[in-house]
């Protein structure tokens, strides 16, 4: 192995390794690193890969559930058992620097890389979600950001063929440079037919299949572990380029591959390349491999060694193969059309050895590059910002009482209230037919098992950052509480989540306060709802120099169940003469509302009123009624507060509503406000005694509202702040007068 001109630390700190990681280095090997063996440690033991700032923290939320069929991060994608023989994978991972500097191409990959993730263990994948957070939609660079994004998401997701059914779309300032992109996707696969990310048995070959690989999203994970600069764009490299319809091929291939049984482990090359998908699989299977790198199929010639290890080039798989089966795997690969090439072989050594043309390029441990054997760990210290503080001594008493109907224009086209039809009809929703809620919305997506009888997975992502932001405890309890609240809602019941942590730098000491607290909050509401958390993804370094750190944003994908489609519940209002009630604390509350934030201009003040035992007594009560078919309508109350829910259940039925406010609380509060816990349904007169007995019995507030009503009228304490006409125009184009230019 060549050592001449072996690099010096000065070349470890540009690849993002601190003095004592490259010490660390030198001491695994026994000697200095060269080059390629440098770039190996760096992506390995970048946050993105190895969560060496974070682990120490994820290792203490709740992992077990009699339906977990792989331990938290132990496969590409979390795996729960649903019954009848089945499981679902489902997972949330970001792809948010990419998006930031090239937001087709890097949302178009965030997608095609999560679906891998599913796919790659087995499971067909039949529904997609987003979550999406950008700065202020006036702005010329955001709409070139929100465009590009949600472009990049349609393209991609509609030509591989998996409804998008579902998602969020927030704004803020403090995303003006940095946007997040966080992709979930859920797939359906039989219990036994999984695949798993492992490698073992010596003399078994190793192919690498699917697209060539080429120069795109070299160092794209170290990239991901660094703060956006001015000298970002210069990265540009590190974006990857996708092509669904190579990944389409690569689904099929995939799924015929493990069906014959002929694999011994797979993995999906995502962040890090070749090197990820061989050390992880090395070192999970406590063996070694042997890799020809002149082997690897390239898109372009002469490919430094380096290069071909770290390049994240997409749709491509690293599959280790049953000695004896090769013809086998070769004939379903080339079935449908796809590079198959073998590229090394497995070993004994425990180590990674990389030849090219003969010469062995790097020489390294697989456990030490990984997360769980040899990567760092660090405990970094957080202190409280001085803002929480300051967030407490907020006085409502100073906010004078508004004028309502302006109130009410206001939020309802404001860009994150308003309806994300501009952002929708660019997803195909109905590809697969098995969205149940395509033709008329519940507060989560309802998508059908097909190999189930009378089966439904609940799908929702879930995260007001702005909460987290007042207070991260109490702000990420509510993401998980709001995430299990809208599947209750929509008929379901709340079985387990994946997490995608999206904070600033863990090196500030105020961010990581934030993300420890968030994992408090996340623990205690995850151990409340018995919502195991399956893998996730941290993303750490969301800021820029001169923005700061994004809101801390732990967006929440959460997977329920509906055991019978006659549960399913929906937005709209069904029948005029029904009777409308809120269910749930009756809180005096504007505190971190749309309303105060945006329409008042206060920005500091403490997270809403939430309290788990009424958010779990309220859901409990939702759950009741469903099961007895009383609600014709259900939406949970959040962003907005009662007026916006009320108006969402009207726009999309063509029903009006005659509502009284009550006494005792501000009047602002109780259209407003967004305390926690809460829930509006419509149901049939003769339902009434009914709903107040299981009130009373669940222990939850009730609270007779009004009525819906045949006219399109919008009626609060007997005035109308706005026409029917006029809220639907407002709503329905918020968004899109910003966008549609």
């Amino acid at each position: 192995m060549s050592t001449t001109v072996l690099p010096s630390f000065e070349t470890a700190k540009k690849l993002g390794l601190l003095p004592e990681e490259y010490d660390r280095i030198v001491d695994i090997l026994g000697r200095k690193p060269n080059f390629t063996e440098l770039s190996i440690f760096s992506v390995m033991w970048s946050e993105h890969c190895s969560y060496k700032n974070s682990i120490v923290w994820l290792k203490t939320l709740p992992k077990e559930s009699p339906r977990m069929l792989a331990k938290a991060g132990e496969e590409n994608a979390g795996l729960v058992d649903v019954g009848q023989g089945l499981a679902i994978a489902f997972k949330i991972e970001s792809h948010n620097h990419p998006s930031a500097l090239e937001p087709y191409q890097g949302a178009a990959t965030g997608v095609g890389g999560i679906n891998r993730d599913i796919f790659t263990m087995g499971a067909r994948p039949v529904a997609q979600l987003n979550s999406l957070r950008f700065g202020l939609p006036d702005k010329e660079r955001n709409q070139f950001l929100i465009k590009g994004v949600v472009k990049g998401i349609g393209d991609y997701g509609n030509a591989f063929g998996i409804p998008t059914v579902g998602g969020e779309v927030f704004f803020d300032e403090c995303y003006n440079t940095n946007p997040l992109v966080n992709a979930f996707s859920a797939g359906v696969v039989k219990i036994g037919n999984t695949a798993k990310a492992t490698s073992y048995g010596v003399g078994n070959p190793v192919y690498i299949v699917g697209s060539r690989t080429g120069k795109d999203g070299i160092h794209g994970a170290t990239f991901a572990s660094e703060d956006i600069t001015e000298k970002s764009n210069e990265k540009l490299p590190a974006v990857q380029v996708g092509d669904p319809f190579a990944e389409k091929l690569l689904l099929e291939a995939t799924l015929d591959v493990i069906a014959s049984g002929a694999v011994i482990g797979i993995q999906d090359m995502g962040a890090a390349g070749i090197i990820c998908s061989t050390s992880e699989m090395s070192a999970k299977g406590e063996h070694g491999m042997d890799i020809w790198l002149d082997k690897v199929p390239t898109r372009q010639p002469n490919m430094k060694p380096f290069e071909i290890l770290l390049s994240e080039s997409q749709e491509r798989m690293l599959i280790v193969v049953d000695k004896g089966r090769e013809e086998e795997v070769l004939a379903i690969f080339d079935k449908w059309d796809l590079p198959c090439a073998c590229i090394g072989v497995v070993t004994d050594t425990r180590r990674l050895h990389f030849y090219m043309d003969g010469e062995l390029e790097a020489d390294v441990p697989a456990d030490d590059l990984v997360l769980g054997g040899g990567a760092p760990v660090y405990h970094r210290e957080w202190k409280e910002p001085a803002y929480y503080a300051e967030n407490q001594k907020f006085d409502p008493a100073a906010i004078p009482q508004p004028d309502y109907p302006a109130v009410a224009r206001h939020l309802l086209q404001h860009p994150n209230l308003a309806s994300k039809k501009w952002v929708s009809r660019q997803y195909d929703s109905m590809v697969g037919t098995a969205n149940v809620s395509a033709s008329e919305p519940s507060d989560a997506a309802v998508v059908l098992i097909k190999d189930a009888k009378d089966m439904a997975m609940v799908l929702t992502v879930d995260c007001n950052s702005r909460y987290v932001h007042a207070d991260p405890e109490k702000g990420c309890a509510i993401a998980v509480a709001e995430a299990a609240r809208n599947i209750v809602c929509s008929g379901g019941e709340p079985v387990a989540i994946t997490n995608c942590l999206n904070f600033g730098n863990p090196y500030n000491p105020e961010v990581y306060w934030q993300f420890v607290h968030s994992i408090k909050g996340m623990k205690t509401a995850c151990e409340a709802f018995q919502t195991p958390v399956t893998g996730g993804n941290v993303s750490f370094y969301n800021q820029s120099g001169y923005d700061g750190p994004v809101f801390p944003t732990p967006t929440i994908g959460m997977l329920g169940l509906m055991e019978g489609l006659y549960k399913t519940t929906t937005i709209p209002f069904k029948k005029a003469g029904h009777k409308l009630a809120l269910l749930g604390p009756m809180t005096d509350d504007i505190a971190c509302s749309e309303y105060l934030y945006s329409y008042c201009g206060v920005k500091s003040s403490p997270a809403p009123s939430f309290e788990m035992e009424k958010e779990l007594a309220t859901q409990k009560l939702v759950k009741k009624l469903i099961k007895q078919g009383i609600p014709a309508s259900c939406h949970d109350l959040s962003d907005g507060g009662l007026f916006h829910a009320l108006a969402e259940c009207s726009l999309l039925s063509g029903l009006g509503f005659e509502v009284c406010s009550t006494e005792g609380i501000r009047k602002d509060a109780f259209w407003f406000g967004e305390g926690q816990s809460r829930v509006l349904i419509s149901y049939a007169p003769e339902y009434e005694v009914r709903v107040v007995e299981l009130a009373k019995e669940k222990g939850v507030d009730f609270l007779p509202l009004g009525l819906v009503t045949e006219t399109k009228q919008l009626r609060t304490d007997g005035q109308e702040w706005l026409s029917w006409d006029e809220a639907k125009e407002l709503n329905e184009n918020g968004l899109s007068r910003f966008l549609e230019n």
